[in-house]
């Protein structure tokens, strides 16, 4: 009867960079490349503009964009009928509303 063997545990460091070459292969390169830097809008000088989790004004906050956003695309297929865009500002992916941002030029 052969020995019994156990695979050693990977190493964290080599996990992670695993974990991340692996992430970045399955994400489809045209949904980065659809990506549009839009900045802040029409709110007073200073106020940052909510991240929710839906696209719903009574959702979740979930972060907020004091400056610059990348979106990735806009609805107004939502319970208030307000248009709503899909944003990542920093490590927060959620929805904000569109009256308030405006492509970077």
């Amino acid at each position: 009867m052969p020995p019994n063997r156990t695979i050693p545990p990977m190493r964290p460091k080599f996990a992670l960079t695993a974990a991340l070459c692996l992430s970045t292969t399955l994400v489809p390169r045209t949904v980065l490349a659809d990506a549009e830097v839009y900045r802040v809008s029409g709110l007073p000088p200073g106020e940052a503009l909510s991240i929710r989790a839906e696209p719903d004004p009574s959702a979740e906050q979930i972060g907020e964009i004091r400056v610059r956003a990348l979106v990735f695309g806009c609805t107004n297929d939502t319970p208030s009928r307000t248009t709503w865009c899909r944003v990542k500002a920093g490590r927060t992916l959620g929805w904000a509303r569109r009256r308030y941002l405006a492509p970077e030029r």
